[in-house]
């Protein structure tokens, strides 16, 4: 999920950012499971975290399949808390998602950082292309959840293949990769294709992992699915972007870790490509010889016709077009903060080790805010929070452009700064997270029970790509309303060939004008004729609705079989 969460997508990155935040699953068999249990859950009046909502599976799976309640076992576990019979299975669909998460923090979080300093805002928007995949997997989840191998397994027929695959593309980039990132030169859209297709792949891993996560794990072990998903990848990204961004820094290295100091750092991104090439196929060796899959008859009669027609019947719903609306341009009025100022901060001198930091603080109040944020989403208006939320995203991409404007001019980062951006790394963090649980909460609670799967899949992919397609434009409109010339050669420097150009020729970079006071103060005002000619009214309309509205006609929900 990335969530995904964010952005996993943590959120989801996208999510929102990357990844950043966790999300809800993209692939329908899983998400059907927990869309139902959420339904429950909230006509119970009972709420709890997204992350813990599979914990009674159990119960309701077996008063399915057998009319009675299932008496509770208790299982021995395993270092206190992990059950034996499933540790294993536990132990392997962890690390599923951490391979997940790895080139999801690189492509999200690292390479942008890394690039940035021989790139101009313009290349960056190209490369920004690169993330599409994690926000449209749904387009192409009914094909992986339909076209398997029996003999081989429904899920496997996809893992197998593309942990290879990707391992491969990662080894064979980590044979030049370093080199290309030392030179001055960077053919972006040759990086932006590769990365293209690493992300495609990562994303269609992660339907088929979502989908094996329900039978991999025995039934009364099913709460402990999400859990593997929120620390695989989460740690994925983590050790891909925190991590690694720290031990690829000489600063830091010599800082805190050597006794004599060194110019290079510890760790590049070729060895690191390498090391990751090997665990990958070392984890698919063990899951082609060493793990069987069960076997889902009653999925058999899942086709993809009938998935893409339910989708299309769930768009055509009466007030959907409205609410599509909403989860498009929302995120418009806060995606030149989130997109634009840590690239401007790095660009001004703040060191990418410091922001990756400031990242390693935000992640433990990620988790606290998401408890909250679940409590708060709670009762008749779920949205109440994701519209107060959205005042707070708004206010603070204003408030952005007021940081990047007090960084130091003699580029030394005093504590008391450092620690404003920190400040505004975790409050941003907090709105960002009571917006996306608010949002699931609403997704479960008009979701039609009967297609749940599909439905929920279908708001997630429009809420995801609602923060996806805007970084595009804003960074380009960055670059293309920037103005900076050489003293010396009059030619522009906007670019950072362009001022290492003229710093050659002896002269300074003047900027005449910054593109990202212009496109984040457009931003801001376009957030406010939105919020309130769209999004506060539409919100107020359709989080008033009856459920009933929402439901796709009987038909369409079948498949055009009959009763379900």
């Amino acid at each position: 999920m990335a969530k995904g969460r964010n952005n996993h997508p943590i959120r989801g990155g996208g999510g929102d950012r990357g990844g950043h935040q966790g999300s809800l699953p993209e692939s329908p068999v899983l998400a059907e499971e927990l869309m139902l249990h959420e339904r429950k859950r909230s006509a119970s009046g009972l709420h709890a975290p997204i992350e813990a909502i599979t914990a009674p599976l159990l119960e309701d799976h077996d008063s399915k399949g057998t009319g009675h309640q299932h008496a509770a076992v208790e299982q021995p576990h395993i270092l206190g808390f992990l059950p034996k019979n499933d540790a294993g299975n536990i132990v392997l669909l962890t690390f599923l998602y951490l391979l997940q998460g790895v080139p999801v923090g690189l492509a999200f979080g690292t390479l942008p950082f890394l690039l940035k300093q021989n790139l101009s805002f313009s290349d960056m928007a190209v490369f920004s292309l690169a993330g599409y995949p994690y926000s449209l997997k749904l387009l192409w989840s009914p094909i992986v959840d339909s076209i398997f191998f029996k003999s081989i397994g429904r899920r496997k027929s996809w893992i197998i293949p593309i942990q290879l695959i990707t391992g491969l593309m990662f080894y064979i980039l980590s044979q030049s990769i370093d080199d290309v990132l030392s030179g001055q030169s960077v053919n972006i859209y040759w990086w932006t294709t590769i990365w293209f297709l690493v992300i495609f792949l990562c994303a269609t891993q992660d339907i088929a992992v979502d989908g094996w996560a329900l039978t991999l794990l025995s039934k009364e072990n099913m709460q402990f699915a999400s859990t593997c998903q929120t620390v695989g990848i989460n740690c994925g990204y983590f050790l891909s972007f925190t991590v690694f961004l720290a031990f690829n820094s000489a600063e830091f290295c010599n800082k805190y870790i050597r006794s004599v100091a060194q110019t290079k750092p510890i760790l590049t991104l070729g060895p690191y490509l390498a090391l990751w090439s090997a665990l990958y196929v070392a984890i698919t060796f063990w899951v082609t010889f060493f793990k069987r899959e069960k076997r889902e008859a009653a999925d058999e009669h899942v086709t993809i016709a009938s998935t893409y027609k339910t989708i299309h019947g769930i768009i055509k719903l009466p007030h959907m077009i409205k609410f599509i609306l909403v989860l498009l341009f929302a995120k418009i009025a806060f995606i030149c903060n989130e997109a634009v100022t840590a690239l401007k901060l790095l660009e001004l001198g703040i060191q990418k080790e410091d922001l990756a930091l400031a990242v390693l603080v935000d992640f433990p109040f990620q988790i606290l805010f998401g408890y909250f944020a679940a409590q708060w989403s709670s009762g008749k208006r779920p949205l109440r929070p994701w519209l107060y939320a959205f005042y707070g995203r708004l206010a603070f991409s204003l408030f952005g452009m007021v940081v990047v404007s007090m960084f130091p001019a003699d580029g030394n980062v005093t504590m008391s700064y450092f620690a404003v951006v920190i400040l505004t790394t975790v409050l941003s963090s907090f709105m960002s997270t009571v917006q996306f649980v608010s949002l699931g909460a609403f997704f479960s609670h008009v979701a039609d029970p009967v297609i749940g799967g599909t439905y929920m899949t279908l708001l997630n992919t429009l809420s995801n790509f609602g923060g996806t397609w805007p970084r595009y434009f804003v960074l380009e409109a960055v670059e293309y309303l920037t103005v900076a010339t050489c003293s010396t050669t009059g030619e522009s420097c906007t670019s950072e060939a362009g001022k290492t150009a003229c710093a050659t020729a002896d002269g300074t970079c003047d900027l005449v004008r910054d593109g990202y006071y212009w496109v984040g103060s457009a931003s801001f005002l376009l957030g406010l004729v939105l919020l309130f000619n769209l999004i506060r009214p539409q919100v107020r309309f359709l989080e008033s609705l009856p459920s009933s509205v929402w439901k796709v006609p009987r038909a369409v929900a079948t498949g055009g079989s009959g009763a379900h």
